[in-house]
């Protein structure tokens, strides 16, 4: 009943706090991590794909072999960013849909060879719901554990690998707590063993390097609003040689795979994206870890924060999860808001309830801990001004809210 009671607090007080934010006066997003902003150099490239290179692709036309030529352009971007070849690129809706090719389509082309899938506890929704519809028709899922920083040990991975084993998906860096795995050493396990191994790549695509040739990966989700592209486009690399099931039935787009009218748009968006973020990642990785580096010195040394997940080395440059003890991230979350700073929160108010965050209840947090964490993540539109009001603005709302 308390719980209730915190919640319906936190509505009324977001909704009145909604009628008097100004967002044009102050507004700091620290939420990069939820979507980013698309920049303007793809917003100036995609443009003109929706009212003057309107073609479908998929037509004869000389027209419309503009899109159709926009399209292969915008797999080979990809296809560098990540070395691969241009035809093992799939356009898809995004992250979601990804994950849901990969695992369903690979595992049902291949349950001749087996029903068991290995997996982590620390997945998005879009793999854990999966593998749980999955669960249903019969299949056998092994969530292997992470450590205390969300890392998983390879050697669970080795031992749980049965010649049932189909499929391994492990995401490559976490949503929540930015923790990164070893991709390189699980793939290369995967590939020794025969299974197919999948990494969801939603978060660190863009961000860190990847190499799905030296790191031994078969598959890979990622999704273009993560890295400054549009919402509604995603990909999912497939190499050449892994059987997998069509995921949509229809045409012959996505060479017969996944049907449905070219989303042009957005695959041009999607390429434009990546091949910025490659191009200008070291310095802005290294730009992003002075910020986050900055912002988690000064908010540990408010008396009863703890930092969650792995060191700094060994998460995502932009990521910061931090609980304060004894404050409801909700509670914290709307005070921040009413001051214009977004960040978001493990735990959900919904349906009455307070949810503690599967990620964060996976590496050994209480309940209370989960309910009082909150994640920062910081993108390229960020600046140390941001930091310092951030800084300044969470000790006096601390301060408020433990002296009432």
């Amino acid at each position: 009943m308390a719980q209730i009671v915190i919640c319906a607090i936190c509505i009324m007080f977001l909704r009145k706090g909604s009628e008097q934010m100004n967002y044009d006066k102050k507004l700091v997003y620290l939420d990069y991590g939820a979507s980013t902003p698309m920049s303007k150099e793809v917003f100036k490239e995609i443009e003109p794909y929706f009212y003057t290179l309107y073609g479908n692709p998929s037509s004869v036309s000389s027209f419309s072999e503009q899109s159709k030529m926009a399209i292969f352009n915008a797999r080979e971007r990809i296809a560098k960013a990540i070395n691969c070849k241009r035809n093992e690129i799939y356009f898809t809706s995004g992250g979601t849909e990804s994950d849901n090719w990969a695992i369903k389509g690979a595992v049902l082309k291949n349950r001749d060879k087996g029903n068991h899938i290995i997996t982590t506890a620390i997945e998005h929704p879009a793999v854990l719901n999966t593998c749980k519809y999955l669960e249903e028709l019969g299949f056998k899922i092994t969530y292997v554990p992470v450590d205390k920083y969300g890392i998983v040990n390879l050697e669970y991975i080795r031992n749980a690998i049965t010649e049932n084993t189909i499929l391994v998906s492990i995401m490559f860096a976490n949503n929540e707590i930015g923790s990164i795995q070893p991709i390189r050493e699980i793939g290369k396990l995967c590939r020794e063993q025969g299974v197919i191994f999948h990494t969801d790549a939603v978060q660190a695509a863009g961000h860190i390097p990847i190499d799905v040739e030296e790191m031994n990966i078969d598959m890979l989700s990622m999704s273009a609003h993560k890295f400054y592209g549009p919402k509604g486009i995603g990909i999912l690399y497939i190499r050449r040689g892994i059987k997998i099931d069509a995921f949509i039935h229809g045409g012959h787009q996505e060479r017969g795979r996944r049907a449905g009218t070219e989303n042009t748009p957005g695959i041009v968006g999607i390429g434009k994206a990546i091949e910025l973020c490659n191009l200008n990642m070291s310095k802005e990785s290294e730009r992003t870890k002075k910020l986050r580096s900055k912002l988690a010195e000064h908010i540990l040394e408010i008396p009863g924060t703890e930092l969650n997940g792995p060191d700094y080395d060994k998460r995502l440059p932009g990521n910061l999860n931090i609980c304060f003890n004894g404050i409801e991230a909700e509670i914290l979350l709307m005070s921040l808001d009413l001051k214009g700073i977004c960040a978001s929160a493990g735990s959900a108010c919904s349906a009455g309830s307070i949810r503690p965050s599967h990620v964060l209840s996976a590496i050994g947090l209480s309940p209370e801990k989960c309910k009082s964490s909150i994640r920062f993540s910081i993108g390229e539109e960020t600046s140390e001004e941001d930091i310092d009001y951030t800084i300044s603005t969470l000790k006096e709302i601390i301060s408020s809210i433990r002296t009432t």
